[in-house]
């Protein structure tokens, strides 16, 4: 399959790997040693402004919308930006540098596609303009989050308002200082066909009677600033015009949201395998156990001939996703959706995996980004939906596509 990129994609390319070798590469080491400090958990690297700006002034700002989204776009396909978020992925942290990270970059296309001019103009223009972040509560701890129709927050109607009622977690986004709006996900019909109780609904952070209980921690680490949250909502009030759709429009909000959403994390964790493969290629010529530099040993160059070639199978077929996913929709995409999900963290964690092993020591030290890339890649065989899900349903629709 050949992916052809418009002259404008491969200038983006271009220019977004340039910016990162000249503004981002320099203070790597200092913005994760500022992130990894206890006592900054929970606030902005004070320098973040200023990159935010120069990328805004570069071009390099919403890349992620694609073309159906009209004037709110640079016009790329999502096959396109595919490439722009491998580059951001070589960073856990730099993709906000340029509006384009989670849960932010899903809630924008929701409100883009779904919001109302008055939802629009009060929560997303600052969200694309980047003076706010935002957060997506959808997941629970008392019920398989896996399946939305689990979930088991009330949204209740009262008059002119909706009373929200339930404890959330893993909601990504909300510990940080700039976080304003959620969107949460309940249920405001509990006796309707189960893929029609549900709602969205946009809730500021700072409604009466939403409390943030605790911080989440991912394998130690907190993924400051934007963090993960426990959230209860006790008795949460916001006006009906708060309400996104419709009632019982909540889990097709979400499966539209979800598609794009596992292209980016799929190939932000190809820009964590690239670099991991990188930075042991370069490692084995460093070291000399036993008289020997370690490229010279056959199960290393075996190590690093399966990394890459297993970091392209996975690139390919995440491309493949992305076409096909411009081309015919999200329906028509999600075999093609659920194999780069299954595929591309268990991929990604082999990779990294390796590469800790040729490293030694520094391999899961903090000197070195791989560590925090195992976390992240780990934790992604379970966000979005657990491997097992993703497995049951595909395995589902090949059998009905080979019995027919």
């Amino acid at each position: 399959m050949n992916f052809e990129y418009s002259k404008k994609s491969k200038e983006l390319q271009d220019k977004l790997n340039h910016f990162v070798a000249e503004h981002l590469v320099p203070i790597e080491k200092e913005v994760e040693a500022f992130h990894h400090d206890p006592a900054n958990a929970w606030t902005k690297w004070p320098g973040l402004e200023g990159l935010k700006q120069k990328a805004k002034d570069a071009g390099l700002w919403n890349l992620f919308l694609p073309k159906t989204y009209g004037e709110l776009s640079p016009g790329l396909t999502n096959m396109e930006y595919a490439p722009l978020a491998e580059i951001m992925g070589r960073m856990l942290w730099s993709s906000e540098v340029f509006n384009c990270s989670a849960p932010d970059t899903g809630n924008m296309e929701v409100l883009s596609k779904y919001g109302t001019p008055e939802q629009q103009e009060k929560w997303l223009k600052p969200l694309l303009n980047g003076d706010i972040r935002s957060a997506f509560l959808m997941t629970e701890p008392e019920v398989a989050s896996s399946d939305a129709t689990n979930i088991e927050t009330s949204i209740v109607a009262d008059g002119d308002e909706y009373v929200i009622n339930g404890r959330k977690w893993w909601s990504s986004g909300a510990m940080d200082p700039n976080c304003k709006i959620a969107i949460v996900m309940g249920k405001t019909d509990f006796e309707a066909p189960r893929h029609i109780q549900q709602s969205m609904v946009l809730v500021p952070m700072n409604a009466p009677g939403l409390k943030v209980i605790r911080p989440l921690t991912v394998f130690g680490y907190n993924d400051s600033p934007e963090g993960h949250a426990e959230i209860l909502l006790d008795n949460v009030r916001v006006p009906k015009e708060n309400l996104l759709v419709g009632e019982g429009q909540g889990f097709a909000i979400a499966q539209g949201r979800l598609g794009p959403g596992r292209i980016h994390h799929c190939m932000r964790l190809i820009g964590m395998a690239q670099r991991s493969l990188e930075i042991m290629a370069q490692r084995t010529t460093q070291r000399k156990p036993f008289g020997r530099t370690l490229d010279t040993y056959s199960s290393i160059r075996q190590d690093i001939a399966k990394s890459a070639c297993e970091i392209e199978q996975t690139r390919l077929l995440v491309l493949s996703a992305a076409d096909k996913m411009d081309k015919l929709g999200n329906k028509e995409a999600k075999d093609l959706i659920a194999m780069i999900k299954i595929v591309t963290p268990s991929m990604t964690l082999k990779v990294v995996d390796r590469a800790i092993q040729i490293l030694g020591g520094l391999g899961v030290s903090s000197d070195v980004p791989l560590a925090h890339y195992f976390a992240a890649a780990r934790t992604l065989r379970l966000a979005d939906g657990p491997d097992e899900v993703h497995m049951s349903q595909l395995g589902k629709n090949v059998i009905k596509k080979y019995i027919k």
